[in-house]
């Protein structure tokens, strides 16, 4: 069983890790490292989401064949972050920068599925990056982080 406030419990431990880092390679390896997806955590979070895009709490608005939402507004107790998540299946969203950088937890609902050519663990976008995020090979959840909670939907340039 997992509520919203359990939830944000668990993001207060990814934010932990990331607090005060820049948001580049190292970080990736980092996270891979300490919360990977043999770890607690990633598992916790991983149930976490299926039992709430189960129980309609996560993931409740569609278009474009995706499933998302906000699910943590940025908050000062997630070093600013706001939280999103995605449910994916073998398409591209809309093309979009991270004035902040973004920080990806993929977690794929079929074992071969790639978000950005990428399998289960983190992926880090530094601030001032772009892409349309993909996701291919299957379905997965993906857990955004955005510092300060900046998007900004593009084109692709």
């Amino acid at each position: 069983m997992s509520t919203p406030d359990q939830f944000h419990a668990l993001m207060r431990d990814v934010t932990r890790l990331t607090a005060g880092q820049p948001l580049d390679a190292a970080l990736q390896a980092q996270l891979n490292a300490q919360a990977g997806p043999d770890s607690a955590l990633f598992q916790d979070i991983f149930a976490a989401c299926r039992q709430g895009v189960a129980d309609g709490w996560m993931c409740g608005r569609e278009g474009g064949g995706i499933r998302y939402g906000r699910v943590i507004k940025p908050a000062p107790d997630l070093d600013g972050c706001s939280v999103d998540v995605v449910d994916m299946d073998d398409l591209a969203g809309p093309h979009h920068a991270h004035p902040n950088g973004e920080i990806d937890m993929v977690m794929p609902l079929t074992n071969d599925a790639r978000f950005d050519g990428h399998g289960a663990g983190w992926l880090v976008y530094g601030p001032g990056s772009s892409h349309s995020p993909t996701v291919s090979r299957g379905r997965a959840l993906v857990l955004y982080l955005l510092p300060g909670g900046a998007i900004e939907f593009t084109r692709p340039g």
